[in-house]
């Protein structure tokens, strides 16, 4: 895709997708029949780390130094003092108690993500292969260029990605440089590279599923996988790493083509919302949209903004609270708060 059809993409969608109001590709047959993806008993997310950078001030300035919103990622020159990273740890008790863990997304800073998942035992469970698989959301820097924290340790990971790649994501993730923008991994990938496209649903396990949303993305990326869970007796949850497509229509999708998909339990993750902590009334729409599905619990950070999850908790919607563990951490966001409206990092939440 050139640099023009992307920013015609990104204006004429960007607002609609913020607040969820498109249908996202998979077209279906208003005859077919949905999607049975299965159930699982449970599902456990821990916050490793939803700070992808520590200061929006320099993280911005960075960016509109690189050429703004659209500039090429690879191409720009990062503050690597300001950056963390955005990963997850899944761990899925399926119906017959049988557990699995995946890794979802592996940071940006080697460094940071280094320190965090040894302070979680990640990099033992990665080494000893009890975490075999590593879903990545997307192929923006905060989600993907520590990749060499989890190659260190498993270069024959298993990685669920975005078809939606660009030569510069390959070179890193086999073993590549990029000196003006900071990056580097060291490890080559070795094991499977699986891409995931829009035109199908994929089936990780009974009761998870993996969707790929071909969306326009800030900093040149595109596309994003969405993991979709059913919990039995529950319902539907989503977990996102930002959430590009917009809640509302990743809700609509599993409502539209997952059997029990009108049932919506919750969600964990980014969601793209008040990133710089900035309002437009237009996200009243998405509180109110929300409030329509009737999740019983939302458990959201890192994009999402802390003015959002606020704003959404007063408004009723069932925020879950996080709690003071991302003290523990050796840094803390300049943005963070008391009010426990995110789930920070060393939080957990179980579906």
């Amino acid at each position: 895709m050139d640099r023009r059809t992307f920013l015609k993409m990104t204006g004429m969608g960007g607002a609609a997708l913020a607040a969820g109001g498109v249908s996202l590709g998979y077209p279906r047959d208003g005859l077919a029949a949905k999607e049975d993806i299965g159930e699982i008993k449970s599902l456990k997310v821990t916050v490793l780390s939803e700070t992808s950078w520590f200061n929006n001030d320099v993280f911005k300035k960075n960016m509109m130094d690189g050429g703004g919103a659209m500039g090429n990622q690879y191409e720009t020159a990062w503050d690597k003092g300001n950056s963390g990273g955005y990963s997850a740890l899944l761990e899925i008790e399926q119906l017959d108690g049988t557990k699995k863990k995946l890794l979802m997304d592996t940071g940006w800073n080697n460094d940071w993500m280094d320190y965090v998942f040894k302070m979680h035992g990640v990099d033992q469970m990665i080494k000893k292969k009890e975490i075999d698989t590593m879903v990545l959301t997307h192929w923006h820097l905060d989600h993907f260029w520590g990749i060499e924290s989890t190659l260190k340790h498993n270069p024959a990971i298993t990685i669920y990605a975005p078809s939606t790649h660009y030569p510069e994501d390959l070179k890193l993730l086999r073993g590549g440089k990029f000196e003006k923008a900071g990056c580097q991994n060291s490890v080559p990938h070795k094991g499977k590279l699986i891409e995931c496209d829009a035109s199908k649903v994929v089936k990780l396990m009974p009761g998870v599923a993996l969707k790929m949303f071909d969306v326009p993305i800030i900093l040149r990326v595109r596309g994003e996988n969405v993991l979709y869970f059913n919990v039995k007796d529950k319902g539907i949850v989503t977990v996102t790493g930002c959430c590009h497509p917009g809640i509302l229509s990743l809700y609509s999708f599993a409502r539209n083509n997952f059997a029990k998909g009108d049932d919506v339990y919750g969600s964990y993750g980014g969601l793209h919302i008040t990133l710089f902590e900035t309002w437009d009334p237009k996200f009243d729409d998405i509180i109110k949209g929300l409030k329509a599905f009737k999740p019983e619990k939302l458990a959201c950070n890192h994009c999402t903004g802390w003015l959002f999850a606020e704003k959404a908790a007063a408004a009723g919607l069932p925020i879950v609270k996080g709690t003071d563990r991302f003290k523990s951490y050796k840094r803390t966001s300049s943005v963070a708060k008391s009010s426990h409206a995110f789930l920070t990092n060393g939080d957990s939440v179980v579906f």
